[in-house]
């Protein structure tokens, strides 16, 4: 059935797998963070499309939070009471389960991934994973849970259970092979024009700590631009320098990407050096910052905002001098 929903993925983003604008395969997950402490639990639970999120969770109320106007899909409001019901039943089925079964000792920490991903051969594939103490588990794929390496004999326990419950293992299968595939589409399609937007970067150069003697670090700061794919480089005339470093693509605040790109270079070779970015957004126009002009630019700029300055506070001070000074000097009697 999965199958008959790709063309609609091809109309919603032309052009392969990865769609303008949403730079990965696609794919939706579910992030869940579980503390047992004080006889007592903590969730934490987050919904990503790709690399956004789109929804958070409530675990007191029981409610999914909508992040964008676009997260709630194309789906009835019906089967999102139905996705919250499921998804608090589990909460409550999984945490005794740990406890009553498994034995793990106050306090301890269960992370928990599970979603779906397109896979252009395969279509879509479904995958949850379980970590104790940050440490995997055990996982579900294909109706079957698996004990990690790692996992010990509590795995394979908590494994052997679980493979047991023909419900629950039918539930898991149904959510990550039918409902996760559906509801990620259902995103795309309503979330498309946020997806494929095109947002500009903006660009700057700045020095960095210096790396030794005689040495500079330069950095070339990118930063709210979307999508995510982006290409910066040092460059000397037309001449990629190897040396360049990049730094992780970083979110800013309102979902676009920061990076920065570093070149420890001597000193005296910082002439001709240039930032080049390329970005979908620049329509093939790519971003150039020269250091050497700009840095002598910004060192003349300063030298003619102090002398300005200077003689502005002169001119300030001859007349305050001349104004109070005139006036009394020549009534001075004379003796």
């Amino acid at each position: 059935m999965l199958f008959l929903l790709l063309p609609l993925l091809a109309a919603l983003f032309p052009g392969g797998d990865s769609a303008v604008g949403f730079e990965e395969p696609v794919s939706y997950h579910l992030l869940q963070t579980s503390t047992f402490h004080n006889h007592s639990w903590v969730h934490l639970s987050s919904g990503w499309l790709g690399q956004v999120q789109t929804h958070s969770w409530n675990s007191s109320s029981g409610v999914f939070i909508f992040l964008y106007p676009w997260s709630r899909g194309n789906i009835s409001n019906k089967e999102w009471m139905d996705l919250e019901r499921l998804y608090q039943s589990y909460f409550l089925e999984h945490q005794g389960f740990y406890i009553s079964q498994l034995m793990f000792k106050d306090p301890f920490d269960m992370q928990m991934a599970a979603g779906c991903e397109l896979h252009s051969a395969k279509g879509f594939l479904g995958l949850k994973q379980v970590a104790i103490q940050g440490h995997e588990f055990m996982s579900f794929q294909n109706k079957t849970w698996s004990p990690s390496p790692k996992g010990g004999r509590k795995a394979q326990k908590a494994c052997n259970i679980l493979n047991l419950n023909q419900v629950l293992t039918h539930m898991a299968h149904r959510l990550l092979s039918d409902t996760c595939p559906r509801f990620a589409l259902s995103l795309l399609d309503a979330g498309k024009a946020y997806l494929q937007r095109q947002v500009k970067p903006e660009a700057w150069l700045s020095s960095g700590p210096s790396p030794g003697p005689g040495r500079q670090l330069l950095v070339c700061h990118v930063s709210g631009f979307y999508p995510k794919p982006v290409w910066v480089m040092w460059m000397r005339g037309g001449q990629e320098q190897l040396g360049t470093q990049r730094g992780d693509i970083l979110p800013n605040a309102d979902g676009t990407w920061y990076l920065q790109a570093t070149l420890n270079v001597a000193a005296g070779e910082v002439a001709g050096l240039a930032c080049r970015v390329k970005h979908s957004s620049l329509g093939g126009q790519d971003l150039i910052l020269y250091w050497a002009p700009q840095s002598a630019l910004g060192l003349i700029f300063l030298a003619v905002i102090v002398a300005l300055a200077l003689l502005t506070g002169l001119g300030f001070w001859f007349r305050k001098h001349w104004t109070h000074c005139d006036a009394p000097c020549s009534a001075v009697p004379l003796k």
